[in-house]
């Protein structure tokens, strides 16, 4: 009997951006880019292949301009399914607004889904 071995395999890339305009709180920016990344997707394989929402890893990456103000573990609250990694990382934008003293606060969020799939069970196109 053939030893399959479990890989995991990037399934699904989303990306959303989201922006705190007066507050200037780099969480809630983060939280906006991840609703407008997930308002994107519908992930349908699970139920017609037979995949437990447990078994995918959702890896997200924010990028703001100090990601050292953005909470991950809030963040991560914000993922429907699946076992959450949140990473913040420079990016992102800051608009400052000299007139009225306040920053807006853009953020952008990539959101990466990964499914542990056996070798041999399914052929994954190599096709780009």
């Amino acid at each position: 009997m053939p030893d399959f071995e479990s890989i995991e395999h990037r399934i699904i890339l989303e990306m959303g951006t989201g922006n705190d305009l007066y507050g200037q709180d780099y969480t809630k920016a983060a939280i906006r880019a991840v609703h407008d990344a997930l308002h994107h997707s519908s992930i349908v394989l699970f139920k017609s292949l037979g995949y437990a929402h447990k078994d995918m890893r959702v890896q997200v990456t924010i990028g703001v301009q100090q990601p050292e103000l953005v909470d991950c573990a809030l963040v991560a609250l914000e993922l429907p399914r699946g076992r959450a990694e949140v990473t913040a990382v420079f990016g992102g934008l800051d608009v400052t607004d000299p007139e009225q003293a306040t920053t807006h606060v853009i953020a952008t969020a990539a959101i990466q889904a990964y499914l542990p799939i056996v070798t041999g069970q399914w052929k994954l196109s190599t096709d780009v």
